[in-house]
Parts: C-alpha cells; structure tokens; sequence
C-alpha cells in the first residue's frame, strides 16, 4: 500500500514539515505504508497547457504518475489570499478526472490566520471530489503559532488531528 505526500508550497518549509509529519504519523499506525513525499519546490511542474502527459517534461509527468500510482494521499497547501497554492491548482489540473478514484486522499494546510480554516473545506475539498477522491470526515489546519522557532510541531493537538485523519484514512482504505 502506498502513501504519497504531496507539498503544495514553492516558498518556506511549514506546509512540507506538516505534511512529513502526517505521514509518519501514518507510518507509525501502518508500518507496511510505503511512503513517498512529493515536495513540489524540488520539481519543474510545466503549467498546463492543454497537451496529453506525454508533452511534458520528465518532472511533469513523473510527479503524476507518482500520485496516480499512490493508493492514499495526504496534500499539503499552504493558504494564500483565502485559497490554495497556484502551483497545487496547476497539479491538479494535470490530473485526470478520475485520477484520485478509490484513493483516500487527506488534507493538509497550513496559515498565517486562523479564519483560513475553512479554506479546504471550501477549496480544496470540492477538487478532490471531483477527482473522485475519498475523503476522511477530518482534515488537518496548522496555525503558523503551532510550530516552534525551529519548525518544528509543538501543537499537541495538531499532532492528534493528524493521528486522527491519519487513522481515518487507513481505515477507509482497507473497508473498500
């Protein structure tokens, strides 16, 4: 079974240490999990311009084989002006219709303001849907104020939520 991790940032580490951390979380539950962590700085993710996979470049087209070869997924978005990242909306539009169906896929997104919570729910969720993407009931929001001066999570809390969703989704997989 594989777990695939996906950073939707191009600038600073908190959306990329979230998503790390959910995924070992996901590994301490399931230590059969093969884990893959997709940070999206790391790749050259062509825009998309409307040609089939094939057109683009090997990072384009490795990036989504990856996510289509993936059994669950937890995607990382930092939140910019109320909405997800460019670069996580240009991946998705690279993405197949039905590329995420029978995946569990979980949310991860990190802000600078609390009043973002919402913004996965409201952006992020109807675009795993209409990938056909299964969604556990709980996602992960990480305050700025939830990590320490070296990054790291000292929100206990946050750290629960995704033993929660992390959870959630292992068990949504295995009932399919």
């Amino acid at each position: 079974m594989k777990l695939v991790g996906i950073s939707g940032a191009l600038a600073g580490s908190k959306t990329a240490i979230a998503v790390e951390e959910t995924l070992k979380t996901a590994g301490r539950l399931d230590e059969s999990l093969e884990i893959e962590m997709i940070d999206l700085k790391d790749y050259d993710v062509e825009m998309v311009k409307g040609y089939p996979l094939e057109k683009y470049n090997s990072d384009t087209q490795n990036v989504v084989k990856t996510i289509l070869g993936a059994d669950l997924l937890v995607i990382g978005t930092p939140i910019y002006q109320a909405s997800i990242s460019g670069v996580l909306k240009n991946l998705f539009d690279h993405i197949p219709q039905e590329g995420f169906d029978g995946k569990v896929v979980g949310m991860v997104a990190t802000a600078g303001s609390e009043k973002h919570y919402l913004v996965p729910e409201y952006h992020l969720k109807p675009i795993i849907a209409f990938l056909k993407g299964v969604l556990p009931a709980r996602n992960v929001f990480v305050h700025n104020s939830c990590f320490d001066g070296s990054n790291t999570i000292i929100n206990e809390d946050v750290l629960n939520r995704m033993e929660t969703m992390s959870k959630q989704m292992l068990k949504l997989h295995t009932s399919k």
